[in-house]
């Protein structure tokens, strides 16, 4: 599998390429990246089986086994992901009470 070069940001996602699924992963079902919790949109694949998540620990993972998976989300421009492998992690920002997650 070609591994791609590129680090792409997607409103509050950062998906960047690994050399592979950690030993031990999980599959998760659906291709929803991430949720908007205020807006109900979300950073999810377009094309069905063109790609797969994976769960390991709380890390999030990418597989697209296809050509190339589309990242749509409504408040973003389409993102044409390469066959590969990345991790996916969720912005977070510091606040006095706590670090948390970004959401939109």
């Amino acid at each position: 599998m070609t591994q791609s070069p590129f680090q792409y940001r997607h409103g509050d996602v950062l998906i960047a390429p690994v050399a592979a699924l950690p030993a031990g992963s999980v599959p998760r079902t659906g291709l929803v990246l991430a949720h908007g919790e205020h807006t109900g949109h979300s950073h999810r694949i377009r094309e069905f089986g063109a790609a797969s998540l994976y769960v390991y620990g709380k890390d999030l993972y990418l597989l697209v086994s296809a050509p190339k998976a589309t990242l749509v989300h409504e408040e973003h421009r389409p993102i044409e992901l390469p066959v590969g492998v990345y991790r996916v992690w969720q912005q977070r920002e510091y606040t006095p009470s706590a670090i948390r997650t970004v959401v939109d």
